[in-house]
């Protein structure tokens, strides 16, 4: 049925036309149940409102009265069936439960929620770019009501659009922080021929060596959920969109994973066809007809992606995919029996043991465990099964069972540190579920208590953040060492201040607990052109004395409890000389896939520095001029 049939303001407007006043195009139209504050405005876009516009009451009202009619259901779906009242309470709970809690963690043993700010997006995508800023994107939404699904998963036309921001930490927390980076206008083939921003939401990405970020699928719209051949780059160097060539196949949930030799592989999601229709297709981006992009200046656009020889019969989506340090790439999928490695050299598919739990994981988390100088050579999967705190270890080849957590739980965001231990956070009982049904934003509160894994393997509770939060949850780890946590689009809108401004997402900062143990050490300068692999290079500190270890850790890039470019490394300090260190890059692009890193220097405690930025790429490709 027309979303746009006539309307029950329409019918009461005829019956008594001077119910409702016909208001002119800079007024706002306020429903009488709005519970916001009286002062808070509610503003709608010129193209919002032609959207909303009947045509049966244009042609029988006219234009002025039928936008003053679209106002009003604009301004009614804002507040929907769930009331400003009931936001504003559950974040008062939320927040004083929050305080009174925290008060019995030390800070310097398990660290502590520090802020929590309104941001413009709801970020059920993030990217920590090498730039410091954060970038977040997601979806334009169509319902305020967090009993509701707010995404147009299966919504064609000009309301399945995407939308994307630049957070500035170095700006603070206020509106000015963040900057509006709209995705390129597309044309989706379902036959509507409407232009609209690209709807990349539900998509998979990795970095490019460059520091660009690679965005693969989204949604089609219709059917349950249906691929987009959507390829893009985000270019964090002028913070702007490139789009290539489209994919062989729609993808709606796929996984990206960037490999030792510095191109992307894509796996998984639905096609285009819909729910149901998941694919095998792998694709490799840039294509090997192509230079992998190493410069800030070479930016991917209109380029191919080529079909990968080899194919992965995922039967769910977003699997985990990590490159380690024997130069594969692993493929850890939900289902138990599907593990599988590739050889992106030979373009080949390996068996894999199956996982011993023997269960379908849903959204849950996975790292490739930090392996010293050489690399990674271990992944742990955790959470997606909320009755399963178990945690599985892969290494040298076979299964074991690692430590379990104190509960289980899906869509936790589980990061390594710059000390080299873990951190988990967010998490929910199952999709769109906190513990009492789906679409109730009443959660078990839980799963607000993050847990910490130490050097050893041992895991404890820690304290809690503001808001559970799940589906669409994220988290990455900041240069500055603290930890931004934000996502989940029916927590923040069912926790929203005003939930007639146009800042219904929301950030919280934790600081982990080294930030509480003393000072810092100082990392002053670094090279300014891209290392080599096993090269040796200088940095300089002003406490050389407190520095013990030296660290890169990769920028991660998140969706669906699913970050595939985690990676922690050591680096071999290799001498002393008053303010300089000589330090030794990781041994090969099988070690540390090429690309930016935080390096972070360590003091006996873990406490890290404030990192500095470095690029990893071969010798052949290393100048001043070209990578910097």
């Amino acid at each position: 049925m027309s979303r746009h049939r006539p309307s029950r303001l329409l019918a009461a407007c005829l019956l008594a036309p001077a119910v409702l006043v016909a208001v002119p195009a800079t007024a706002q139209a306020r429903p009488a149940h709005d519970h916001a504050s009286p002062n808070a405005a509610q503003t709608f876009t010129a193209e919002q409102v032609q959207a909303e516009v009947d045509p049966g009451e244009a042609k029988a009202l006219g234009a002025e009265h039928a936008e003053a009619h679209a106002r009003a259901r604009l301004g009614l779906r804002a507040v929907g069936e769930y009331p400003q009242s009931t936001r504003t309470a559950r974040l008062k709970e939320l927040t004083d439960t929050q305080a009174r809690i925290n008060a019995g963690f030390d800070a310097s043993a398990f660290g502590a929620f520090k802020e929590y700010f309104p941001s413009p997006d709801f970020a059920a995508h993030v990217a920590m770019l090498p730039t410091g800023k954060v970038l977040l994107f997601s979806f334009e939404r169509i319902e305020t009501n967090p009993q509701k699904e707010p995404a147009p998963t299966d919504t064609i036309g000009a309301e399945n659009a995407g939308r994307a921001f630049v957070w500035d930490p170095a700006k603070g927390t206020g509106a000015d922080a963040f900057k509006k980076v709209t995705p390129p206008t597309v044309v989706m083939p379902d036959g509507l021929n409407i232009a609209r921003p690209a709807p990349f939401f539900c998509a998979g990405h990795s970095f490019l060596p460059n520091g660009m970020l690679g965005v693969f699928g989204g949604n089609l719209g219709g059917n349950g959920g249906s691929g987009a051949k959507l390829s893009l780059v985000f270019d964090p160097w002028t913070e702007t969109w490139a789009q290539n060539q489209d994919m062989a196949t729609g993808r709606w949930y796929p996984s990206v994973v960037t490999g030792a030799d510095g191109r992307q592989l894509i796996m998984s999601g639905q096609s285009e066809l819909g729910w149901g229709t998941p694919t095998p297709i792998v694709e490799r981006f840039p294509a090997l007809s192509r230079p992998v992009p190493y410069a800030k200046t070479d930016v991917p656009r209109n380029q191919p992606v080529e079909r990968f020889k080899a194919d992965a019969p995922f039967t769910r989506d977003y699997p985990h995919l990590f490159s380690l340090r024997d130069g594969q790439v692993y493929a850890f999928g939900r289902q138990a029996a599907e593990q599988w490695v590739f050889d992106p050299v030979a373009e080949t598919r390996s068996d894999l043991p199956a996982r011993p739990d023997g269960t379908m994981r849903n959204y849950g988390s996975a790292v490739p465990l930090p392996g010293g100088w050489e690399g990674p050579n271990s992944a742990l999967i955790l959470g997606g099964d909320h009755d399963d705190p178990g945690t599985y270890r892969f290494s040298d080849g076979k299964w074991t069972a690692d430590r379990a957590r104190a509960f289980g739980r899906t869509q936790d965001d589980t990061l390594i540190l710059p000390d080299g231990t873990l951190f988990t956070v967010n998490g929910a009982y199952d999709i769109r579920d906190y513990g009492n049904g789906a679409y109730n934003p009443n959660a078990d509160l839980k799963y607000r208590q993050v847990e910490l894994r130490d050097a050893e393997g041992k895991w404890q509770l820690g304290p809690v953040q503001r808001l559970p939060r799940g589906y669409h949850s994220n988290a990455v780890v900041m240069p500055d060492g603290r930890i931004m946590v934000t996502g989940d689009e029916l927590q923040q809108l069912a926790n929203n201040p005003d939930i007639t401004s146009d800042r219904n997402g929301t950030i919280e900062i934790y600081e982990p607990a080294y930030l509480h143990k003393g000072p810092r050490p100082a990392l002053d300068q670094v090279p300014q052109q891209a290392l080599g692999y096993d090269s040796r290079f200088t940095v300089t500190t002003s406490t050389p004395d407190q520095v013990q270890r030296a660290v890169l850790l990769s920028p991660t890039t998140a969706t669906h409890a699913v970050n595939t470019s985690q990676r922690h490394l050591e680096l071999r300090i290799k001498a002393r000389a008053g303010n300089t260190l000589t330090l030794q890059a990781p041994p090969s692009a099988a070690a540390a896939v090429p690309g930016w890193y935080m390096l972070f220097l360590l003091d006996a405690n873990g406490v890290p520095s404030t990192a500095q930025w470095v690029q990893l790429a071969p010798d052949a490709l290393r100048s001043a001029t070209a990578l910097k």
